[in-house]
């Protein structure tokens, strides 16, 4: 039996004809220029699922609301508020480090000065040649001792092996036999002055080196013309015997109580 298709203005068009409807309007809106706000009424409120792509050919187009829009510049915000926050966080850090960098520079240099300021101090003072001693025979004594007729340094009460010390900075210029002098030791301080060591019993330094106050230079003895072991000490203008001056004075001049 066959079936024919029911007419009547009541019966829905087909969906082929529905949709070669739509596109017929299309292309007719395409030719005349007409936008999609005066689409056929059919083609405007249809939003079934018949209006998709498959249907219409057309890809749709997704606005962004507000509301989404607003959080992705809320995040782009925070994102170069925390570059620049972190940027600064650097820049302070890297300040920081430049600063203690310098603070440690300028109390090394300060620590570097006051050691060569209490060096340059110590290198200036004078001790007295032999430590916690006294002066046994003062300067110009007189007595057959003596060939000059009088006592041309001093003396300090020293045992045979009494450490000798250099009573300033200075340079050995002499050392060796000294005749009624013994073994002895000549050094030109720094001043320009010279002092002398005699009657010592060994010597520890060499013509050229240079001493330092209170340096060992030589142990104490009785070589030479003595009547028992001491140090006899001169203070002179020159190397020579002869050039002699108050080596009391010499010493308290310079700081050393004798």
């Amino acid at each position: 039996m066959a079936f024919t298709c029911a007419t009547g203005k009541h019966r829905r068009p087909s969906r082929m004809k529905r949709t070669t409807a739509r596109a017929a309007g299309v292309a007719a809106l395409a030719t005349t220029g007409v936008i999609g706000t005066l689409a056929a009424p059919a083609l405007a409120a249809d939003n079934s699922a018949e209006n998709s792509v498959e249907q219409t050919g057309f890809t749709p187009v997704i606005t962004v609301g507000d509301t989404i829009a607003a959080k992705i510049d809320a995040q782009a915000d925070a994102q170069k508020e925390a570059a620049e926050e972190a940027a600064l966080k650097k820049a302070a850090a890297e300040a920081a480090r430049k600063k203690a960098a310098a603070r440690a520079k300028e109390e090394r240099e300060a620590k570097e000065r006051a050691a060569r300021a209490a060096e340059r101090k110590r290198l200036n003072t004078f001790v007295a040649p032999i430590s916690n001693s006294y002066v046994s025979t003062g300067y110009k004594s007189g007595g057959s001792l003596w060939s000059s007729g009088s006592h041309t340094g001093i003396d300090f009460h020293a045992a045979s092996g009494t450490t000798v010390h250099a009573v300033g900075s200075g340079t050995v210029v002499e050392t060796g036999w000294g005749g009624s002098y013994g073994n002895q030791i000549v050094i030109k301080m720094n001043d320009g002055t010279y002092t002398q060591y005699g009657h010592l019993s060994s010597i520890g330094v060499s013509v050229g080196q240079t001493v330092t106050p209170g340096q060992q230079i030589a142990l104490s003895g009785a070589t030479g013309n003595v009547t028992g072991p001491h140090l006899h000490f001169e203070a002179r203008t020159t190397p020579e015997y002869g050039s002699d001056i108050d080596p009391v004075a010499y010493l308290r001049s310079h700081g050393v109580n004798v």
